[in-house]
């Protein structure tokens, strides 16, 4: 579970995405955040996954890899998907089965698949995101779009540098995970039956030795920091600078037709199979 983890995981690969600039890959995965949730209609979503299947298509990443990172949030997509199915009400004509307090409606049918569908595509848009765009890169574009902040005294620069080391040290810390998992199962630890609570309780060993190697780390990196005479400074350069591309022209416009799409599907959604898209709608 904890390898499916996509943050701070590199695919290094020469592709059309991973050569645009970061700040845009970032809006571009904020756009398409939008379009995600200004989506109405099924036809909305399509155009979504068209997106989200160019995105991965220009990447260059396996589409496995991708998927794989779902498996880190495979509980909540079915949990949310339950919650919805039993308890989103609908027309009483609609009413498809019933056990006591529980219903399902064809309403809630199609929301559930709908909002699965939604959360879905959202985790992979964020994956192929983090798999073709490095920490530094990352942190980079987040600090250039939120250069405007200094105007107020906030350090967007400290911001971006405590955001890098954090996805630095994930994989770091996956491995420390695993490498003491291994040891503790070496020593007889069961991290698979019993309970919740014993489940829980067995998690212990685990978090206290991972704890005491990240601060460790902390401290280290720290030390070498300071060893290299490391200070803040209100102008900073930089080894690599950010350019706008022809590239990034190309991921501006193909994002801004995909809100575009949402919206006019979302207005004339009804005129393009009306005979469907009473089911097609979410209500």
């Amino acid at each position: 579970m904890l390898n499916d983890v996509a943050f701070g995981q590199y695919y290094p690969v020469k592709s059309f995405v991973h050569k645009m600039d970061p700040r845009v890959k970032i809006l571009a995965l904020v756009a398409y955040i939008v379009a995600l949730f200004l989506a109405k209609t099924f036809y909305g979503l399509a155009a979504c996954f068209i997106a989200l299947a160019l995105m991965t298509l220009f990447s260059r990443v396996p589409v496995l890899r991708v998927l794989k990172s779902v498996k880190a949030v495979f509980f909540i997509l079915i949990f949310t998907a339950v919650l919805n199915l039993f308890f989103h009400s609908g027309r009483a004509e609609n009413l498809l089965w019933h056990w006591k307090f529980l219903k399902i409606y064809r309403e809630g049918i199609i929301f559930t698949v709908f909002f699965t569908l939604r959360l879905f595509f959202l985790v992979m848009g964020s994956t192929v995101l983090t798999l073709s765009t490095t920490p530094v890169d990352l942190c980079s574009g987040i600090e250039s779009l939120l250069k405007p902040l200094t105007l107020i005294k906030i350090p967007v620069h400290a911001l971006a540098l405590v955001m890098s080391i954090a996805l630095r040290f994930i994989p770091t810390l996956i491995e420390e995970t695993n490498r003491i998992i291994a040891a503790q199962k070496a020593r007889g630890a069961d991290f698979e039956s019993g309970n919740i609570f014993k489940r829980i309780h067995a998690i212990v060993p685990i978090l206290i030795p991972l704890l005491i190697s990240a601060f460790r780390r902390a401290d280290e990196l720290a030390d070498a920091m300071d060893a290299r005479c490391y200070a803040y400074a209100k102008k900073r350069t930089r080894y690599k600078k950010l350019t706008f591309g022809w590239r990034d022209a190309i991921g501006v416009l193909l994002f801004a037709a995909l809100i575009t799409g949402v919206v006019l599907f979302n207005v004339y959604g009804a005129r393009i199979l009306p005979q469907y898209y009473e089911y097609l709608v979410l209500r």
